[in-house]
């Protein structure tokens, strides 16, 4: 179903609960196409891609990034001077 930016402003309610329950609708502004407004069960892209045999869910856990420490006492004096050599 298709819906212009108007009739979609005046009724977003209306709209929503259209996507909830699983219609998906075509936002238009002057008669073409700029977005697509659908409920969340149905914009479950990477479980779609796994139902279709398209996507292989990962078999190991990725590692967890820890940031390094900061230096201790002038961390901020460090960043602000890190931040003026990329500034010039």
């Amino acid at each position: 179903m298709e819906v212009a930016v108007s009739a979609l402003r005046a009724e977003l309610k209306t709209w929503i609960e259209r996507a909830r329950e699983g219609e998906e609708v075509i936002i238009t502004d002057r008669g073409l196409p700029v977005a697509r407004l659908s409920g969340i069960a149905a914009a479950d892209l990477v479980q779609g891609l796994v139902r279709d045999g398209l996507l292989t869910p990962a078999q190991v856990e990725r590692p967890v990034h820890e940031p390094p420490a900061a230096p201790a006492g002038n961390g901020s004096r460090a960043l602000s001077g890190l931040v003026r050599r990329i500034r010039r």
